[in-house]
C-alpha cells in the first residue's frame, strides 16, 4: 500500500523548469540533498521526498522496492507529472531503478549514485547494534548518543549522519526511522529483486561511482548494463560511499553536465 510522503519543494513550478526528483538512501532524509537542491533550483522544480519509514513520512510495516517504488510512482503522479528525472542515492538509487524497469513512462532520465541492481551482503549489523544500544528512556542528550555510537562506530561523519534521526519531540527523544522495520526489512533492503514485467529500461542513465567506495564493482556492469543499456559510468576519484557529501563540488559537475546535457536534448524531461 502506497502512502503520502513527506516532502521538499525548490526552484519554479514545473510549467516553467523541468522536474527533478531527489531520493536519499537508507537512514537518510530528505534533507541530505538540500545543498545540492539549492544549486539548481534556478533551472529546476525540484522535489526532495522522504522515503517511507524515513523523515516525517509515515511509517509502515513494508520496506521492500515493490512498495517504495508505488509510492514513488504515486508521488509522481500526484504532482501531476508525466514523468521526472530522479536521481537516487544507494536505496534511493534502487528505489529509481525499479520504478524505472517497472513503469519507464514515469521516468525522463535517471542518475544513480554509488548502487548497482545487485544483491549485497548486509552491512548494517553493526550499525543496528549501536543504534539500539541507545536508551531513549534514559537519554541525557545527544553528546551522550554520540559517544555510545562511538563505541561500536568510529567514523565522526558516519555517527552525525545516523543521529540526524534522532529528534526530541513532546518531552522525549525519539527515532524518527522506523528503526524496528529497517532492521526486519534488511534482507530485503540489500537486494534487487527484479519487477515481475522483467524488460529494460531504455532511457539516459548515468551511473556517479565513488572511486574510494565497493559499491559499483566491475564484475556489476554486464548485469548494469543489460538492464540500462544507454547507462553511462563516471567516477569521482577520492570519494567513498557518500559521494555527494564527501566531493559536492565533483559530484556537483559530473551531475550538472549530464542533466545540461539531456536538458538541451530535449530528452522526455517533464515540462
Amino acid at each position: 500500500m502506497s502512502m503520502k510522503l513527506h516532502f521538499r519543494e525548490y526552484g519554479s513550478y514545473r510549467d516553467e523548469h523541468p522536474t527533478l526528483i531527489f531520493l536519499h538512501g537508507l537512514f537518510g532524509a530528505s534533507s541530505n540533498w538540500h545543498s545540492i537542491a539549492r544549486k539548481l533550483e534556478m533551472r529546476f522544480h525540484i522535489l526532495v521526498p522522504d522515503l517511507r519509514n524515513h523523515g516525517s513520512s509515515p511509517h509502515a510495516q513494508s520496506m521492500d522496492y515493490p512498495a517504495m517504488g508505488d509510492d514513488l510512482a504515486e508521488f509522481i503522479e500526484e504532482h501531476g507529472l508525466d514523468s521526472a528525472l530522479l536521481v537516487g542515492h544507494s536505496m534511493g538509487g534502487k528505489v529509481a531503478m525499479w520504478l524505472a524497469l517497472s513503469r519507464p513512462a514515469l521516468v525522463s532520465a535517471l542518475v544513480v549514485v554509488d548502487i548497482a541492481p545487485v544483491n549485497y551482503p548486509n552491512r548494517f549489523a553493526a550499525i543496528f547494534a549501536a543504534l539500539n544500544r541507545i536508551d531513549l528512556q534514559k537519554l541525557e542528550g545527544r553528546e551522550q548518543a554520540d559517544r555510545i555510537l562511538a563505541e561500536e562506530i568510529g567514523e565522526f561523519g558516519l555517527r552525525q549522519f545516523l543521529l540526524q534521526n534522532l529528534q526530541w519531540h513532546d518531552g522525549h527523544w525519539r527515532w524518527r526511522t522506523n528503526l524496528p522495520v529497517l532492521q526486519r526489512e534488511m534482507p530485503g533492503i540489500t537486494t534487487f529483486p527484479l519487477p515481475s514485467a522483467g524488460g529494460l529500461y531504455p532511457g539516459p542513465v548515468l551511473f556517479i561511482h565513488g572511486g574510494a567506495s565497493d559499491y559499483m564493482l566491475p564484475e556489476y556492469r554486464p548485469h548494469t548494463l543489460a538492464l540500462f543499456p544507454k547507462a553511462r559510468l563516471r567516477t569521482i576519484p577520492g570519494a567513498g560511499h557518500w559521494v555527494y557529501a564527501e566531493q559536492p563540488e565533483p559530484f556537483f559537475n559530473v551531475l550538472n553536465s549530464f542533466l545540461q546535457q539531456h536538458h538541451a536534448q530535449g530528452s522526455g524531461f517533464a515540462v
